[in-house]
């Protein structure tokens, strides 16, 4: 079901500026996204000078808002393009009184416009949509067509982490993760019953463990 307008929703995006970016997509071809530079300034957007890490999907925030407080030392910059829901990560972030936090309203299509090669620690894949039929399969954000844009994005030995409750878009994830030459570790088929540390609950994840649905996560690392 999709979700109800959020009331005075542009005025609200207008009046967040001080927590997000918007993509300028009109002059763009996604196939030559990285020939345009508008790329975002991570010591003028963060308070401080810190690491920077990238989720592409944020959906409510509860991933980037927990990780920003948990990791004050590291910067989150989170893409989404729902404003529908941004706006709602938005609103948590201000009021936890985040600092190291920033969104990218947009699409990763365009993320090389943005964001500077070789500047990104790790990416976070949280429950993204799988497409489940094949012809959409262009558009799940492990086929390779995204993934040789996230390695532009890493820097040497960066990792991406992948979470989903969708076996099959696992396993096709491990495929173009492998074809595209990462390699995996800490994989689980079923992170709640395992012995990982350190996770960080999304709403969707919590939802979905509570069906009793495994959690399927992944590591890949650019090599």
């Amino acid at each position: 079901m999709r979700m109800k307008r959020k009331k005075n929703l542009d005025e609200r995006i207008d009046a967040a500026s001080d927590y997000l970016i918007i993509m300028n997509n009109d002059s763009l071809d996604f196939n030559d996204a990285d020939k345009e530079n508008h790329l975002i300034d991570f010591k003028k957007v963060f308070k401080k000078e810190q690491p920077v890490y990238l989720e592409v999907g944020s959906g409510k925030g509860q991933f980037g808002c927990t990780f920003a407080k948990q990791n004050p030392d590291k910067n989150i910059l989170c893409v989404e393009r729902n404003r529908n829901v941004l706006i709602l990560a938005i609103d948590m972030a201000r009021d936890m009184g985040l600092d190291n936090i920033m969104f990218l309203c947009g699409t990763a299509e365009y993320l090389p416009s943005y964001i500077e090669k070789q500047s990104v620690e790790e990416i976070y894949l949280n429950f993204s949509c799988p497409f489940p039929k094949n012809r959409h399969k262009a558009h799940r954000l492990t086929n390779p067509r995204f993934l040789e844009i996230f390695k532009t994005l890493l820097k040497p030995n960066g990792v991406i982490c992948q979470k989903t409750d969708n076996m099959h878009f696992f396993e096709y994830s491990i495929e173009s993760f492998s074809v595209c030459g990462f390699k995996l570790s800490n994989v689980s088929l079923d992170l709640h019953n395992s012995d990982f540390e350190g996770n960080i609950v999304t709403e969707y994840e919590s939802k979905f463990a509570s069906m009793g649905c495994p959690i399927y996560r992944l590591e890949a690392r650019l090599l």
